[in-house]
Parts: structure tokens; C-alpha cells; sequence
């Protein structure tokens, strides 16, 4: 899969106050960039506790949930979209579907 931005994990995990993201967002990054995800199913079988929201909206607990990561998949092209990366709390802030 082609990962757009990785720009934007590393600016997060660049800050001071998220540091303890860097290894998992990398983590994520490299399987998700070998990944071949044709489905959901594809990715709920690499990643058990991934949730599905509309318009192709995925979301990844990160760090033992501490963050979470939302990603716009396009299946067809093999793309995936960073959308939003944050804490647990900012999360509860936004509207995953349409971030």
C-alpha cells in the first residue's frame, strides 16, 4: 500500500508530548506500506481491534490505545490516507467519518 503522508505520523511523534508514538506509528507504517489490503477483511485479520466507519474510514488503536490513528483506504488503488492522528482524547473530539 502506498501511505500518504508519512510526514504527518512523523510531525506527531516529533512532538515533545508524544514521543512514546514514534515506534508504534513506525511500526504501523512499515506493515501497513508491505500490505496488500484488497477489503476490510484484510486488514481486520492483521488488525483485530481496527474499527470501520464510513466512506472508507479506518481506525487503529496505537500505543496500547493511548492514540489513535484514522486512515482513508482506497482499496482499488491501493492508497492509504492519513487523516488524523492524535490522542485518545482528541479523538472523542472529531467526527471519524468525515475527518
Amino acid at each position: 500500500m502506498r501511505v500518504i503522508s508519512r510526514a504527518t505520523l512523523r510531525d506527531f511523534w516529533l512532538d515533545p508530548q508524544n514521543q512514546d508514538s514514534e515506534q508504534p506509528l513506525k511500526a504501523w507504517y512499515d506493515e501497513a506500506k508491505c500490505a496488500a489490503w484488497k477489503s476490510p477483511h484484510d486488514i481486520k485479520s492483521l488488525y483485530r481491534n481496527a474499527s470501520f466507519v464510513g466512506n472508507n474510514r479506518v481506525i487503529f488503536n496505537i500505543h496500547g490505545n493511548k492514540y489513535r490513528l484514522v486512515v482513508s483506504v482506497n482499496y482499488t488503488f491501493s492508497i492509504i490516507y492519513i487523516r488524523f492522528v492524535g490522542s485518545h482524547a482528541e479523538y472523542d473530539k472529531i467526527d471519524a467519518a468525515t475527518v
